[in-house]
């Protein structure tokens, strides 16, 4: 249930950044507006992406703790942990963690092991920090660069 609730939390911070990015861009137009409006809409754009690329990752993870949930009487080993073609990887596993940060879906060994699932694909973590800095740096940047007047349109 938790997974849920993170998973609309982020959804509505990506839709409201991309509509911050895109409308603020639209009002204008990009060759009319100032370099620190530019970098504050890519700065919002960034973290829109950022935060779908870690939606997806909450959505498979949350899938993948579902499909755990309600497997029944196949509860064990849980079917994510199972490896295609090897059986005998999974049969010492005796429960999951799902992690948030990144998100990924562990399955836990009796003698204190762990290893994750392919559940969540592996950029989900190096994608959602990529993107984070990248709106970093440009709201750096906008903060550093002094405001300026749009440029007005030439007329031919």
């Amino acid at each position: 249930m938790m997974i849920l609730a993170f998973l609309v939390v982020v959804v509505l911070i990506c839709f409201g950044l991309a509509g911050y990015g895109f409308g603020r861009l639209g009002q204008a137009g990009v060759h009319r507006t100032g370099r620190r409006t530019r970098l504050r809409c890519a700065a919002a754009l960034a973290g829109a992406g950022a935060a779908a690329v870690y939606a997806w990752g909450l959505l498979l993870l949350g899938l993948a703790v579902l499909y755990t949930d309600d497997s029944g009487s196949d509860a064990f080993p849980p079917r994510p942990c199972r490896i295609a073609g090897v059986p005998e990887a999974a049969a010492d596993v005796v429960g999951y963690r799902a992690e948030y940060l990144p998100p990924r879906y562990v399955c836990l060994r009796q003698g204190g092991g762990s290893y994750r699932t392919d559940d969540v694909p592996g950029f989900v973590g190096p994608g959602t920090v990529g993107l984070t800095a990248t709106a970093a740096v440009c709201v750096l940047l906008a903060g550093t660069t002094a405001p300026t007047s749009p440029r007005k349109a030439s007329r031919t």
